[in-house]
Parts: structure tokens; C-alpha cells; sequence
């Protein structure tokens, strides 16, 4: 049982060595982008923000793609975009789930 004391030693390491790390050494840089060239504004909005529509504005480039990034711990949130001050609703190839408002939030899984 040699080798299975020393399997479970270098996942004891491995587990503490997680336990030392500080959320930020966690976690990922995860970015967000939207299509709008017409939109003179747009702000990104979720759980992680406590769904704050002024906290986050995104950068628009010359194709008319807007994109902010921000750091996430591991898990799944739920956003919007905040367009011209409307919840964007429509945005094709995004998961979505539906909330308390009737309307559908987007999802974004970090790992």
C-alpha cells in the first residue's frame, strides 16, 4: 500500500496548497463582449456586481464591439448588458435562464 500513501500525500499537497491560495490567486480574467455599433453606452451588470448598472462600463472598439474585463472566482453567474439604459434582452449564442422579472438573464460558467 506503498504507492497509495503516497497518492494521498501529493493530493494532501495539493489540497492545502489550494487552501493557501487568496481568492485572487483564484481568480480568472474573464471577458465580455457585445455588438453594438449604434450604442452610445453599455455597461455590464450581474451578480458580481450586485447588478450595479453603472459599475462596470465597457470599451467600445472600431467594429462597434464593446468589452470590459473582469476577475472572477470559479462558478457560474448570471448578467446583463445595459444598453443605452435598456436591458439588452436579445443576444443570440449566449446561454440564458429565466428570472423573477419574466425576462432571461445570460450565463457565464468560470472554471
Amino acid at each position: 500500500m506503498k504507492g497509495g500513501d503516497e497518492m494521498v500525500k501529493k493530493e494532501k499537497k495539493k489540497v492545502e496548497k489550494r487552501a493557501k491560495e487568496t481568492p485572487r490567486e483564484r481568480s480568472k480574467s474573464v471577458t465580455f463582449t457585445y455588438h453594438a455599433p449604434e450604442a452610445t453606452e453599455v455597461f455590464l451588470a450581474g451578480e458580481f456586481n450586485n447588478w450595479d448598472t453603472r459599475s462596470l462600463p465597457m470599451k467600445q472598439d472600431k467594429a462597434g464591439v464593446w468589452r470590459t474585463t473582469i476577475k472572477l472566482l470559479p462558478g457560474r453567474y448570471e448578467y446583463k448588458f445595459f444598453v443605452d439604459n435598456v436591458w439588452a434582452e436579445d443576444v443570440s449564442g449566449l446561454e440564458t435562464t429565466p428570472n423573477p422579472l419574466g425576462t432571461h438573464n445570460f450565463v457565464v460558467w468560470v472554471k
